[in-house]
């Protein structure tokens, strides 16, 4: 199963680069990218993820604005050559490792097109190991990732609004990871339906300020154990501060659906967080709950498709649970910056 890959010095394990290092079905390799006008005026977020032993490759691009969030998604089966990183409309361009990346809808019937290069503002970070298992002893969760803040130029063009995207006000955050994490079509849950859940309490802050960037990440179990945790920041320069344990302070809306405010400590550092525009991100991406279109399903060949929800009705509110993103402001010793605030609490 050999590919193009094959002929760059980059292998692992002695296998051709198609083949992972584990038979794990749920090994995985993904990008994430959020890009938003540092306010609550429009909010987008895209990903393309690849599941070798499932033998898929999907990708998605999501627009909320004005009540409405927009999806256009693809999937398509793997191949044999993990370089292509194209899946239908939708692709990405590595224009310099670690610094520069290009991410492109191409015109398509769902409504939403771009054209968005990314460029690192501080170096990424590669965050702790992500580690977790299930009640039986099984680890359902380990995975390596990189975090990185920084701005966006390019086009977006969603449901007849245009956007002209600019470095100056137009930042985000993105993050690379890989290892296993469920993908796929559910496996029979066997004895962990009967077993106690642990609880899932994620707290998720990557922060650009005009100097240096702030990553602050913490997980929890019911019980309040901790599974990963870190509070750094990150400099220009490449130089990195740690914190500490990180702890938080969370406000919610009436209905409890929301945070509206937050305050992120760790050691010296005090960041207050104030949520800009809230999407949803598992509505229609692969990153929820929907029962026709997860991570890693197969769909066939090449399946693109398109979903609208109209977050004014109630029909559609009622199919948004689970981990939320939201742009944000926020104040750290009297400097300003924007970023991501991302939390889900099960």
């Amino acid at each position: 199963m050999l590919s193009p890959a094959d002929d760059y010095p980059i292998h692992q394990v002695p296998e051709p680069v198609r083949r992972v290092g584990t038979s794990d079905r749920n090994f995985y390799d993904r990008y994430y990218f959020n890009c938003h006008p540092s306010t609550d005026e429009v909010f987008c977020i895209l990903g393309m993820g690849q599941y070798p032993n499932l033998g898929t490759a999907d990708a998605f691009a999501l627009v909320a604005h004005e009540g409405h969030q927009r999806v256009v998604r693809s999937s398509r089966a793997l191949g044999v050559d993990r370089m292509d990183t194209t899946v239908g409309p939708l692709r990405i361009e590595v224009i310099e490792g670690l610094k520069r990346l290009r991410f492109i809808v191409e015109p398509n019937d769902h409504d939403i097109a771009l054209d968005l290069t990314w460029e690192g503002a501080t170096p990424p970070v590669e965050e702790p190991r992500h580690t977790d298992r299930m009640a039986t002893g099984r680890v359902f969760l380990d995975a390596c990732r990189l975090a990185q803040l920084g701005r966006w130029s390019g086009t977006i063009s969603c449901a007849g609004t245009e956007w002209e995207v600019t470095p100056d006000h137009w930042l985000g955050s993105r993050d690379r990871s890989w290892g296993i994490r469920p993908s796929g079509e559910s496996e029979p849950p066997g004895i962990t339906e009967v077993l106690p859940f642990a609880g899932f309490r994620w707290v998720y802050a990557p922060t650009l300020f005009e100097d240096r960037a702030v990553v602050f990440i913490c997980q929890e179990r019911n019980d309040r154990t901790r599974v990963l945790e870190e509070a750094v920041t990150v400099f220009p320069d490449g130089s990195v501060t740690h914190h500490g344990r990180p702890e938080y302070e969370l406000e919610w809306d009436d209905e409890e659906r929301f945070v509206t405010r937050a305050r992120l400590t760790a050691g010296s550092l005090v960041m207050d967080v104030e949520p800009l525009k809230h999407v949803y991100l598992g509505g229609g991406t692969g990153y929820g709950f929907d029962a026709d279109w997860r991570h890693g399903m197969w769909q066939g060949e090449l399946v693109v498709q398109g979903r609208d929800y109209d977050l004014t009705t109630p029909e559609a509110l009622s199919q948004m649970f689970g981990i939320v993103d939201a742009s944000s402001r926020a104040e750290v010793d009297g400097r300003v910056g924007y970023g991501l605030f991302e939390y889900m609490f099960i």
